[in-house]
């Protein structure tokens, strides 16, 4: 071959190539400019660790830390580690009880729908808002509950959520089943051992679709809670990494996951399920 012809070859392979690969952290490809907001101490030399309390699906694709290459929360966690100047991101599961009761350590943050509290406040730090939430009603298809009805129902709840909280406090409901976590709660409603699940209203959407044919979502009650990611106490890159999560909804990135991964996965609008009065 000519050395004409190699030349045009090559001139046609690149005009054909993508001037440059994607930035991929697991299956998420990271928009932002590398280290644009650097941290120089992480709790762990060369990447950023992320607690979660799993399961969380739609938030967290996965069982295990392991196999978590994507979700909404997962993505938010990778492109943070981005912006922060590193391309490694290790995922921790931790207990719930354990993570909101600060008992937990050597982690930049925590991103586990994690409502922010004032309570919450006393224990931890907390990042800028990143999504609002509600409190959902999940009930079987084939025992519904409805406004009036779940005041004397068996409810089941997370323990230490603010869901918990709101069934006992609000609401006064006195029959109320406690569960160390998510899929225990959702376990026991499917297996007819409670009447109702209430927690964030994003979780049992997330719920329905992998439940459709045996749960549905029929009310929820306002409550004005946003989720935020926990820092440790006092730590001094809380403040630069809140910088990163501003930058991040400020630039649309925030928004462009949550259509991504939750608005398209509920299938529904949050806004579109029926409030109930307390």
């Amino acid at each position: 071959m000519s050395k004409r012809v190699l030349l045009a070859a090559a001139a046609l392979l690149a005009f054909s190539m993508p001037a440059s690969a994607a930035n991929m952290i697991g299956n998420c490809e990271v928009t932002g400019e590398k280290g644009s907001i650097p941290i120089a101490n992480p709790a762990k030399a060369g990447q950023l660790t992320v607690e979660v309390s799993l399961p969380a699906p739609i938030w967290w694709n996965g069982d295990t830390p392991e196999a978590i290459k994507d979700g909404m929360e997962y993505c938010m966690a990778a492109e943070i580690a981005w912006r922060a100047g590193y391309d490694k991101l290790e995922v921790v599961n931790v207990g719930w009880d354990a993570l909101i009761a600060g008992q937990t350590s050597d982690f930049d943050l925590a991103m586990s729908e994690i409502s922010i509290t004032d309570e919450r406040k006393k224990i931890h730090d907390f990042s800028v808002p990143y999504f609002s939430s509600d409190i959902g009603v999940l009930v079987r298809k084939d025992a519904p509950v409805d406004e009036k009805s779940i005041k004397s129902a068996k409810v089941g709840v997370q323990q230490a959520t603010t869901g918990a909280a709101f069934v006992q406090d609000k609401l006064g409901i006195t029959d109320v089943q406690v569960y160390p976590d998510q899929g225990d709660m959702f376990a026991a409603l499917r297996a007819g051992q409670t009447d109702v699940a209430v927690t964030d209203t994003s979780i049992v959407l997330a719920e329905v679709v992998a439940n459709p044919d045996k749960v549905e979502v029929v009310g929820q009650y306002k409550t004005g809670e946003s989720y935020g990611a926990i820092y440790p106490k006092g730590n001094a890159n809380n403040a630069t990494l809140d910088k990163i999560i501003q930058s991040m909804i400020d630039d649309g990135t925030i928004k462009k996951l949550g259509e991504k991964y939750l608005a398209a996965a509920w299938g529904k609008d949050p806004a579109s399920v029926p409030y109930f009065n307390p």
